[in-house]
């Protein structure tokens, strides 16, 4: 049970650290993540808000890796895409709904703490193994039919729906590129420290149950 709670600790944390640095690379105005790209273009052609793209996005991917795994389609994935999207929402249209910064330095530092913030999200709730998001489940199926490195398949899959943002009107600039080409590295860096971080809190843990 208490292990339970510290996966869900990890994946609660992880969800929170991704929203807030989606949020912030798309208030920084600098150009927005590929898929963030996309949502935020979606929203300003078609309406509905941001989030609420993001879950709907989320359940064209949750079938889509199905079929690529060809097995049953991870539904339980909703879950992950429903938090997402509110946490975006919640971000962009009740923290920050108003916030417009216009001197470039602060710009700047919005958009490398964001980009810095998802990769940290990412390699937080990827520690549970439950109810991933469709994106990532996306990247892990690559890997796994493709048998190259996480950082090549995020890699090959931002580049490609940078492509599709770019077309319907996303917000594209300079942290479009960084995140299409620097996400996938980073995400790399981070996870096997914050793999042995949740294994020594398990482990330390479960130590202390022996004792007592």
């Amino acid at each position: 049970m208490k292990n339970g709670l510290i996966i869900g600790t990890f994946y609660l944390v992880g969800l929170i650290f991704l929203t807030f640095g989606i949020s912030m690379m798309i208030l920084a105005n600098l150009g927005a993540g590929p898929w963030d790209a996309m949502y935020v273009a979606l929203s300003n052609n078609l309406g509905l808000t941001v989030g609420s793209w993001v879950f709907i996005t989320g359940i064209f991917l949750i079938l889509l890796n199905g079929y690529l795994l060809k097995k049953m389609p991870d539904f339980s994935a909703l879950i992950t895409m429903f938090i997402i999207g509110s946490f975006m929402d919640i971000w962009l249209e009740v923290i920050f709904p108003e916030l417009a910064v216009t001197l470039l330095s602060v710009r700047v530092v919005m958009l490398v703490g964001g980009i810095v913030s998802i990769a940290v999200g990412v390699s937080f709730y990827l520690q549970s193994n439950f109810a991933r998001n469709p994106i990532d489940n996306l990247m892990m199926a690559f890997h796994y039919l493709t048998g190259k490195s996480l950082s090549f398949s995020k890699t090959a899959i931002e580049v490609t729906v940078l492509i599709i943002a770019f077309i319907i009107g996303g917000p594209i600039g300079v942290g479009t590129i960084i995140v299409a080409f620097g996400i996938g590295p980073l995400i790399q860096a981070f996870y096997k420290p914050v793999t042995k971080f949740r294994s020594s809190i398990l482990l330390n843990k479960n130590l202390t149950e022996n004792v007592e």
